[in-house]
């Protein structure tokens, strides 16, 4: 059993390492392909947009094939994806860059529809949300990983004003730009070595849940898609919570350099740095100590408390400025760490075994959230030609989520 569990787990790392990178790719594609806030932000929306189609073909696969054959496909797209990244940076093709965004998603997806309610049913029912948040710390692990290694890998410190590009040539704007594309090949190179490793991994090793039997079910009664499961209130708020969690949560890390340079003028080595560093270390101590603080507060509770500080730290960091602004906006990850796999939880909590699997699906459904937000973020910033302001979006967001913990988790 414990091989499994740690493999499984180690799924939760792998899609933490695609969010998180996503906000180091967005400023440095927004300098190699001369981007606005709005146009960078398509990167989360391929991420994102991904996930809103491809999560209930991934759930309708997972009921009829079981969870390994699922884990199987979501590690073979996540692989192809990140070697799309080699010659999208060969051909300095945004759009190719854009596709393979999409299709690492489209693995993330299968993993994160499988794993979710895979972890929820290893063990005893009431302790769920308690382990759900354990394995979701790897992933907070992954989120300290990413932009740490990203800012030093990827990002290149070069920051030209408008006006030193434009008096460069031709050429050397070229090779300038080329140069700070081909950042990206050699970790994405890596990044599908060790995902094809763990695929291998995962074809050795006979999961123990069961999946075989539940298999030979489906194909006995068909594979069951229904919108019936919406008739549990307390899920139908998990979804539009989720929808607004995760939009706050990628909002939050997509513009951070951008805001760290604006409101403290802090450079975009230094800023991911920080990101990883501070924000995603609280981000992965959050987790932990979520998961302890659950054996004695309800998670609902937490989750209302937890959203009600991500609230009041964001009108600190829209009202004012320097590293106080700074630092509130950096707290936030902490708070909000708890959130996804609280609302999950809550939202599966009483639903029958062959619910719970569509279920998974349409809360990972709402992930397009994470492609809305920041677009509208990236609209806003245009507008008030000021990032900072755009944060007002994930302040909202916090106050939804802080609802469902109050009220709409309810049975």
């Amino acid at each position: 059993m414990l091989i499994p569990v740690v493999l499984v787990t180690s799924l939760f790392f792998l899609w933490a390492l695609l969010h998180n990178l996503n906000p180091i790719l967005i400023p440095h594609l927004r300098k190699a392909f001369a981007l606005n806030d709005l146009q960078s932000s398509l990167i989360d929306t391929s991420a994102y947009i991904s996930y809103f189609v491809v999560a209930i073909p991934a759930g309708l696969y997972m009921q009829r094939y079981g969870y390994k054959r699922g884990i199987l496909w979501g590690l073979a797209l996540y692989a192809i994806g990140a070697l799309l990244v080699i010659p999208a940076a060969s051909a300095r093709s945004y759009l190719i860059f854009l596709s393979a965004i999409f299709v690492i998603a489209a693995g993330a997806t299968f993993l994160e529809t499988v794993a979710n309610p895979y972890i929820s049913v290893l063990g005893n029912k009431e302790t769920a949300t308690q382990r759900l948040n354990f394995a979701q710390s790897f992933n907070g692990l992954g989120a300290v990983v990413a932009p740490v290694l990203g800012g030093k890998f990827i990002l290149s410190g070069i920051e030209h004003s408008p006006e030193e590009l434009a008096a460069m040539g031709q050429g050397q704007l070229n090779t300038y730009l080329q140069s700070e594309a081909n950042t990206v090949k050699i970790p994405y190179l890596i990044i599908a070595g060790v995902v094809l490793v763990l695929l291998l991994l995962f074809v050795l090793t006979k999961l123990p849940e069961g999946e075989n039997e539940e298999a030979d079910h489906t194909h006995a009664v068909g594979v069951n898609f229904s919108l019936n499961v919406f008739k549990h209130k307390h899920f139908l708020w998990a979804v539009v919570s989720q929808f607004f969690y995760i939009g706050a949560q990628v909002g939050v890390g997509s513009f951070f350099i951008r805001y760290a340079h604006q409101v403290a003028d802090m450079g975009e080595k230094n800023a991911a740095y920080l990101f990883g560093s501070v924000a995603m270390v609280g981000f992965m101590l959050g987790r932990f100590s979520g998961t302890f603080l659950m054996k004695y507060v309800h998670p609902s509770a937490l989750l209302a408390v937890y959203g009600f500080i991500c609230s009041c730290l964001l009108v600190v960091a829209v009202s004012s400025s320097g590293v106080i602004a700074l630092y509130a906006l950096v707290a936030v990850p902490f708070f909000m760490s708890i959130m996804y796999p609280t609302i999950f939880s809550l939202g599966i909590h009483g639903l029958s075994s062959e619910e719970t699997k569509i279920a998974a699906s349409f809360l990972v459904m709402s992930i397009i959230g994470g492609a809305v937000i920041p677009l509208l973020m990236g609209l806003v910033s245009v507008a008030a030609n000021s990032i900072q302001i755009a944060y007002i979006l994930p302040l909202l967001c916090f106050v939804v989520v802080g609802y469902y913990g109050l009220r709409g988790y309810k049975m």
